[in-house]
Parts: C-alpha cells; sequence; structure tokens
C-alpha cells in the first residue's frame, strides 16, 4: 500500500482516486467520501461533483496537462494531485510552480505516480506538500529527504529570494 507524506508527516489517505474504467466509460461518482478526480472527468462530470451531498472534491492533472485549464475553477477542489508517470518525467516540477505562483494555489498540493525518495526535497521547493510514495518505499526514510541539503542557491516556491540576496541582507 502506497504510503502518503503531508507536510512532513506520514498521514493516512481519505481520498479516494477515481479513473475511467477499463472500458474507457466514466466510472460512477460516489454519493460521500472524498474522491480525487481525473481532469478529463471533471470537465465531463464537473456539475454531478459539485453536486455531491458530503465529501470533498480533489483533481489530478497529468504531467502533459496545462494547468490554466483548472485556474478559473481551483476554489472548487480541496486538493490537485499531479501526476508523474515516470521518475524521469519532470514536468510536473513546472506545473506546480505554475499553479502556486501564477495561479495562487494555496491548497493541498500532492505529487502522485512514480514518486521517489530523491525526488522529495526537489518537489517540495517547487510547492508540493504532499507525496504519494511509491509502494515498498521506507516513509521514516523519506521523510529525511527534507534536510538532504541544508541551503539552496535558486529561488523557490518556498524560498522567493536567492542565496545571495539573503547573504547580503544579512551582511547589510
Amino acid at each position: 500500500m502506497a504510503t502518503l507524506i503531508k507536510n512532513a508527516k506520514i498521514i493516512n489517505d481519505s481520498w479516494q482516486r477515481l479513473d475511467w474504467t477499463a472500458d474507457g466509460s466514466l466510472p460512477s461518482v460516489p454519493a460521500s467520501g472524498d474522491v480525487l478526480v481525473p481532469l478529463r472527468l471533471w470537465q465531463g462530470l464537473a456539475d454531478e461533483l459539485l453536486g455531491r451531498s458530503t465529501g470533498k472534491l480533489g483533481l489530478w492533472l497529468e504531467s502533459d496537462e496545462d494547468p490554466v485549464l483548472i485556474a478559473d475553477s481551483l476554489e472548487a477542489f480541496c486538493v490537485i494531485a499531479v501526476n508523474f508517470p515516470q521518475f524521469t518525467d519532470g514536468r510536473g516540477y513546472s506545473t506546480a510552480r505554475l499553479l502556486r505562483e501564477r495561479y495562487g494555489w494555496k491548497g493541498e498540493l500532492r505529487a502522485i505516480g512514480d514518486i521517489q525518495r530523491d525526488q522529495l526535497y526537489y518537489l517540495s521547493r517547487c510547492g508540493f506538500d504532499s507525496f504519494l510514495l511509491n509502494d515498498g518505499l521506507d516513509a521514516k526514510d523519506a521523510l529525511l529527504a527534507f534536510n538532504d541539503f541544508s541551503e539552496a542557491y535558486q529561488t523557490s516556491v518556498e524560498r522567493p529570494v536567492p542565496l545571495f540576496r539573503r547573504r547580503e541582507k544579512e551582511a547589510a
């Protein structure tokens, strides 16, 4: 079973991930419970999803889907997940920065898919605050990844001022 890390803590995942059925048809939407739906499902069933009686709504984007497609409906979601279909696919990093910096997403931003320990530090710098780890990964060891590096030169979502500017300010 996959492990969820949120805000550098191991937690239980309450979200049910909906996806297209094997024959390509729409899945049935449960009346209650927290559901995480793909973009195409949101585009096809937005009214039904918003009309559910109880439970929260989340959305997941594939790595090739542009976040501009949901920019006008961000308030409908409690969580946005970005799928990394393979470890080497870095497009999700850009999606996270766009969601945080351009579209002002303040809610939970989750990395799903082929998520490895080595990515966690960099994913968090881009704005992700929750991570669904691959099966079999040691979650306690993965938590150590957030402290792999003590300093970073570049700007990030979490530190918008580069190191040389921070040092200039300290020296002044």
